[in-house]
């Protein structure tokens, strides 16, 4: 089965790195946040999936990546280091962010890591001397053309989620997969049997901050400008989960299964209703995750809709959660 999901992304990831050769640059640009999306959502699924922790910081650790890599790229470093700083950067504060935040349990450490957010993007809107507060900071361009640096950003973005991709494997198959699974199924038993369960819990934390500090230095470098509202946007930390229970919550392949079609889907309503596109975007999304609790994946495994539904109608009727991936 795993050869088999490893072949679907290899096709999927031929297909986004060919679009320059047979799309326009609408089609381009749409493979680009595809490839940055799925990144965001297969970090979230480190902590969010594996450990089944629900965060909701994907966006403080993106945002401060876009202002890491953006400062330092303004300060005369290569591009490259800007982002490896980026990385390092987001890394070492979600370590020490993690030692607090990680104390907290259920919704107390969603509320928690959800505040994060603001707390970042106001402190970034108040340091005018620093990051240019609410007017925003340019970043160096890349000389080229528009066209050249759609395809040098498309192959970073999938680059990074090929990377993250293959991490993700290795945590799958490690001993960290293993005792972060243990953590989400009873986090008190596996501090019984010996599982070291807060160290599992901050190197989950820091993996899901340093991918995305990686893209948000990318991004920062592919825009060329940055401003708080846009770095620190809530929407992306509420997406980002979202896509990973559409396609499949704790999986290897379900994060990008789930941020391909969230995007595809958004953009299709989007085109032809614009007036109600979030409306219709969202009941279709309710409507898919209460029939497949398991996500999109959950159909290969064989857990399709109308079992799926059976599951959580009798999970409903004895007074249980309706859906658990």
């Amino acid at each position: 089965m795993m050869r088999l999901r490893c072949s679907v992304f290899a096709v999927w990831i031929l297909a986004l790195a060919s679009t320059p050769l047979w799309g326009d640059n609408y089609i381009v640009h749409l493979a680009i946040t595809i490839a940055m999306y799925s990144t965001l959502a297969i970090s979230w699924n480190f902590i969010g999936g594996f450990a089944g922790y629900p965060s909701f910081a994907t966006s403080a650790f993106f945002g401060l990546g876009c202002y890491v890599g953006a400062l330092t790229q303004r300060a005369g470093l290569p591009v490259s280091a800007a982002w490896l700083c980026a990385t390092a950067g987001v890394g070492i504060f979600a370590g020490l962010f993690g030692l607090i935040i990680l104390r907290l349990r259920g919704h107390y450490f969603a509320i928690a890591s959800f505040g994060l957010v603001e707390v970042l993007r106001l402190v970034i809107s108040s340091s005018d001397s620093l990051t240019g507060g609410g007017d925003g900071l340019n970043v160096p361009l890349f000389h080229g053309g528009p066209d050249f640096v759609a395809r040098i950003f498309l192959a970073v973005m999938v680059g990074i989620m090929v990377i993250a991709f293959a991490v993700s494997i290795l945590v799958d198959r490690s001993r960290l997969g293993f005792g972060l699974r243990c953590i989400e199924q009873n986090e008190d038993a596996a501090d019984m049997v010996g599982i070291d369960t807060t160290r599992y819990k901050i190197v989950a934390f820091v993996l899901s901050a340093m991918f995305c500090g990686t893209v948000g230095g990318a991004y920062a470098s592919w825009t060329g400008y940055i401003d708080p509202t846009d770095a620190f946007d809530a929407i992306m930390t509420i997406k980002t989960p979202v896509m990973c229970m559409l396609g499949g919550v704790g999986t290897v392949l379900g994060p990008v299964a789930g941020s391909a079609s969230f995007l595809l889907l958004e953009e299709f309503f989007w085109s032809h209703f614009l007036a109600y596109n979030r409306a219709i975007l969202g009941a279709v999304i309710v409507i898919i995750i209460f029939f497949l609790p398991g996500g999109l994946l959950g159909i290969a495994d064989g857990k399709g809709p109308r079992a799926s539904f059976r599951r959580s109608l009798g999970r409903w009727l004895k007074g249980g959660p309706v859906a658990v991936p």
